[in-house]
């Protein structure tokens, strides 16, 4: 067994064992249910079904609008990057928006998509695609001129440059970038769901709030946490993949 996975098991269980701990001094279910019985609500939110489909409907309406975020934002980043012009005359408007509170958007995307899967990935989309995209505008403008020096003076054309120099030497902004849309998007998945759902984890979180279920209330956030966890180690992964170099000094 890995180091790595040692640390990892060794702070969950240091942070069940505290969750518990705390829940069964406070003795309140209703301000911190203990740990047993959130596993407990859990298995019976499974057995009736009923949490795979708010773990469906969240999925779908996640992966569609981080997906589509992912897209969008590395290509009009690269858009953005490649032209002054381009980024002095979009780059207010990518200031505006990203300060503009996306559930203040939610009715309005109700109003034109209607209440359904298509303006939940919207407002999904909306909430993830600016990490994305400043991201990538940052890794892109700010390679070492060094190496973009040493390129030119072995003759490599501009896309050569692009290709091997500019985005190798981003790689590293866009997936931080993506793990910062991925956080966002999870967010975006609850906020969207505030409205009009009918379904979905962020739908359970409000209901179980609602009918004072802290329990239930916990399920969802503790699939909403593990979500993130696991798509930030993919992310992760990749990156080890494409980007290699980054990690050989690294101690384990």
């Amino acid at each position: 067994m890995s180091p790595n996975v040692l640390r990892w098991s060794a702070s969950l269980f240091v942070a069940a064992a505290l969750w518990e701990l705390c829940a069964r001094a406070i003795d309140n279910m209703l301000f911190l249910a203990p740990l047993t019985a959130v596993v407990l609500r859990f298995g019976e939110l499974w057995a009736s079904g009923e949490l795979q489909t708010h773990i469906w409907v969240s999925l779908i309406e996640f992966a569609g609008g981080f997906l589509l975020s992912a897209v969008v934002g590395i290509l009009f980043g690269v858009v953005m990057a490649a032209s002054i012009s381009v980024r002095g005359l979009f780059d207010p408007w990518v200031s505006m928006l990203y300060a503009t509170p996306v559930i203040a958007l939610g009715p309005l995307f109700i109003l034109w998509l209607g209440i359904g899967v298509p303006s939940k990935i919207a407002i999904v989309f909306l909430t993830a695609v600016f990490p994305i995209l400043i991201n990538t505008v940052t890794g892109l403008t700010t390679t070492d001129r060094n190496l973009l020096d040493v390129a030119r003076s072995l003759g490599a054309t501009p896309a050569q440059i692009y290709r091997k120099v500019r985005l190798p030497a981003a790689l590293p902004f866009i997936i931080a970038g993506l793990r910062l849309g991925v956080a966002r998007a999870l967010v975006g998945v609850v906020v969207a769901e505030l409205f009009g759902a009918r379904a979905g984890l962020g739908f359970l979180i409000l209901s179980a709030a609602q009918s004072f279920d802290t329990a239930g209330l916990f399920v969802g956030v503790l699939i909403l946490a593990v979500a993130g966890v696991v798509s930030v180690e993919a992310l992760k992964w990749l990156e080890t993949r494409l980007a290699p170099w980054r990690f050989q000094d690294e101690e384990p």
